[in-house]
């Protein structure tokens, strides 16, 4: 059964759409709280972004739309020692290859589904611990997180790994080197041959590489960034402010990123004001003086 996550809402019955909103409602009661403990619920709210939870809650709705086209009987709040292999059963419906009868979805869904499910069971079991999956010998009960067990782990791993044979996931990403960064200077600034478009669009591209080497940005996060403070002083200042819009993967809670950066000339190919400068001819009929 192949279903995608955005159409969940018309499937599930509106008493299980009720159950999942009340589980993961984090403070039920914030309007009677008194100020300091309103404060520190938002705090604790903003851990994660309004879009990434919403994300998440529709992988919720389809795993339990999955489980219960399985075995119309399964307790989405149930936490056992089968709650693993359901999670496991979800993710190589979502992942699997398609050779097999699966979706064959990227790794990356995997990730998201795991982190998804995380979130879903931490709500249904506030008091667990968040770090540990095992059982309790007197009682026999399981505890912790199902996503944390070593069988969810193992799978994985395994799925990585399968997925970066057949080409999803990459096996040789490597941090750039300096080394790597002069060649592409050369390839894309100051190749001998280059016409003028071509170097025009070469320095386009070392721009942004340079800006996501320096910074360690993904690409996405430095066709974002925000140039502030250009208009050097000759002999006075030798530097410029950077600001990325939005919010970071790494950094949900709002607060924006701002960096300060100087002129390099011991090494003029990873100085980002003379890159700047390159980019300014390029654009030059768009900055204002």
């Amino acid at each position: 059964m192949e279903i995608e996550f955005k159409d969940i809402d018309s499937l599930l019955p509106e008493t299980i759409n009720n159950m999942i909103n009340e589980c993961l409602e984090d403070f039920d009661d914030i309007n009677e709280m008194d100020e300091t403990t309103k404060y520190a619920a938002k705090i604790a709210m903003s851990s994660i972004t309004d879009k990434t939870r919403q994300g998440h809650v529709q992988i919720i709705k389809n795993y339990i739309l999955y489980h219960l086209a399985c075995n119309k009987n399964w307790d989405a709040k149930a936490v056992t020692a089968q709650t693993p292999y359901d999670i496991i059963l979800f993710i190589t419906q979502k992942c699997g290859p398609v050779k097999d009868g699966f979706e064959g979805k990227k790794y990356a869904t995997a990730v998201s589904s795991r982190a998804a499910l995380t979130l879903w069971y931490r709500h249904v079991r506030p008091n667990e611990s968040l770090m540990e999956w095992r059982q309790d010998p007197s009682s026999g009960k399981w505890l912790g997180l199902p996503t944390r067990s070593r069988k969810v782990v193992e799978f994985m791993t395994g799925l990585e790994k399968q997925k970066a044979k057949s080409g999803d996931v990459s096996q040789s990403a490597h941090a750039l080197t300096v080394d790597d960064m002069h060649k592409l200077y050369y390839h894309l600034v100051t190749r001998p041959g280059l016409t003028t478009a071509q170097r025009r669009q070469g320095i386009i591209r070392y721009a942004a590489y340079l800006f996501a080497w320096m910074l360690m940005l993904r690409i996405d996060e430095t066709l974002s960034l925000q140039f502030e403070s250009i208009d050097k002083t000759p002999g006075e200042r030798r530097y410029f402010d950077v600001r990325l819009l939005g919010t970071r993967k790494t950094s949900q809670g709002g607060v924006g990123h701002f960096w300060r950066l100087h002129a390099n000339d011991s090494d003029p190919r990873l100085c980002p004001i003379r890159i700047v400068e390159l980019l300014a001819t390029i654009y030059k009929t768009n900055v204002k003086k």
